[in-house]
């Protein structure tokens, strides 16, 4: 009778454990489902916010997915339970380092946190990777053919991991400006040396990974400092990768970075036999590369280049207001801006990266309200590099209540600059140098820019007569029909929003 009773209660355990398997496979599908549907929810302003809950929701389900399938294989061969203490510490961690900035971070910062956090993502695959090697006895336990995967995966993982930590390190640094100017001017410039010792970090990274993979069959473990060995070298790659790279390519570096840890994910969740891992980490791996791609045809140029080429030095261009041709500058005031503004039919807003810098956003809103009530139509020309990541200008103007239908995507505006009175660029440079059209000479010759020049009238608002991140100097500002208004963004336009009124 005990015997018959024990058998029930093994079969009743059976049809339980097979039960709860089925399920953690439902709950990845219907994470996998939202992972989609929320990033195609980023595709516009309108939906992005939505787009992200949803994404997080299915993040979230995945997590329960994966601790339910621990905790049903629990007690198989080889799988630990579940330490509830370490989990709930991580998790602790996790929120006290994560909530607080990204709600404390304003939208200047935010390609920084997201450097930052993507830079996390990489070192958290890396630290995997080397968990796995020490689990595994240096992947001797491990080193059958089935198993092949987990040490491939593995080995990948620590090295793409290791260098879009340390890289994304390095852009941040950048990022907020913590790196000395005339140490990164020498960094830009000493660009074909980090590329030689790349070359030497790459070689040396695979011939310790294969001897690792190699070793795995031998009964002896290998050594640990090899593992540790990989992931120095690949972190000294990583910041030699970023380190020449000029301000001008950031936005690529970013995502390009961004599509590493994905890909890195991936095979970490293929070396842990996990499908949310493998799932999430192609997607954003498939979607950053994509973006990568996308925005580097934005600026004409290959990505190879931009990890191999690099220019943005931060040169100052000519000083006192003279062009490096001899032109010069015509300075012009609030009031002379408001009246040009007043009296036009159409005005093209231009945003950059000094409108995040002022957070100049709301000022703008207050003063495109002051001109469509005067009836002037006004339109927000959006350059798919503008600011220093993707999408950076979308979400300041979004943030200040702008109508997204106001916002123009390059392609789709510039064909209206011919036709328009007043073109007013907040804090924007290189995306609208003129000489990427018309200068064969230039490094940025080819890039599409936003055809501002061709406007009727053109006001530059700028602090100063400093370049932008490509260092190079802006026709544009000597041009005949552009006038600058000298001083901070949200003070400048502020300024025109009192002139306004008192018209």
């Amino acid at each position: 009778m005990n015997t018959a009773v024990l058998n029930l209660a093994a079969d009743s355990s059976g049809q339980v454990s097979e039960g709860l398997g089925y399920g953690v496979t439902a709950l990845y599908i219907v994470a996998f489902s939202l992972f989609i549907y929320g990033l195609m929810g980023l595709t516009g302003p309108k939906t992005a916010v939505r787009g992200n809950w949803i994404a997080a929701t299915g993040m979230g389900i995945a997590v329960i997915a994966t601790l339910l399938g621990v905790y049903n294989n629990a007690g198989d061969a080889g799988v630990p339970g579940i330490n509830w203490v370490l989990i709930v510490l991580g998790l602790a961690v996790g929120v006290a380092l994560g909530i607080p900035p990204a709600l404390k971070t304003k939208m200047t910062a935010m390609p920084q946190l997201v450097a930052l956090f993507n830079g996390v993502g990489g070192g958290t695959v890396a630290l995997i990777a080397w968990a796995e090697y020490i689990e595994s006895d240096g992947f001797t336990a491990i080193a059958e053919t089935p198993d092949v995967h987990v040490i491939v995966g593995s080995l990948f993982a620590a090295i793409v991991g290791s260098v879009s930590f340390w890289g994304s390190l390095v852009a941040f640094a950048k990022l907020q400006e913590l790196l000395n100017k005339n140490l990164e001017k020498k960094l830009v410039a000493a660009a074909k040396g980090f590329q030689f010792a790349n070359i030497v970090l790459a070689i040396a990274a695979i011939a310790i990974a294969i001897y690792i993979g190699v070793s795995a069959d031998s009964a002896d473990a290998t050594p640990w400092f090899w593992i540790v060995l990989l992931l120095v070298i690949a972190g000294v790659m990583g910041l030699f990768v970023v380190f020449p790279i000029g301000g001008a390519d950031m936005p690529v570096v970013i995502s390009l970075l961004n599509a590493l840890t994905g890909l890195s994910a991936a095979a970490a969740g293929l070396a842990l036999n996990n499908q949310a891992m493998i799932v999430a980490g192609m997607i954003v791996g498939a979607s950053g590369s994509i973006l990568t791609n996308l925005m580097a045809k934005a600026m004409n140029r290959s990505i190879p280049a931009i990890v191999f080429g690099s220019f943005g030095g931060g040169d100052e261009g000519g000083p006192g207001g003279m062009s490096a041709a001899g032109g010069t500058v015509k300075a012009t005031s609030a009031a002379d801006a408001a009246i040009q503004m007043a009296y036009a039919n159409q005005v093209i807003v231009v945003p950059g990266y000094g409108l995040a810098v002022a957070q100049a956003q709301h000022a703008v809103k207050e003063m495109a309200a002051l001109l469509e009530a005067k009836g002037v139509e006004v339109k927000y020309a959006i350059h798919p590099v503008a600011g220093r990541m993707p999408g950076h200008m979308n979400v300041l103007l979004a943030e200040a209540d702008v109508e997204y239908d106001a916002m123009k995507e390059m392609d789709d505006i510039n064909g209206e600059f011919n036709r328009t009175d007043v073109a007013i660029v907040i804090g924007a440079n290189d995306v609208t140098n003129p000489a990427a059209r018309n200068d064969p000479s230039s490094p940025i010759h080819g890039m599409p820019i936003l055809n501002v020049d061709e406007a009727r009238s053109t006001i530059v608002l700028k602090r100063s007569m400093s370049s932008g991140y490509a260092g190079i100097e802006n026709p544009l500002f000597f041009a005949e029909g552009t006038s600058m208004l000298f001083g901070d963004a949200k003070k400048s336009v502020d300024s025109v929003i009192e002139e306004l009124k008192a018209l």
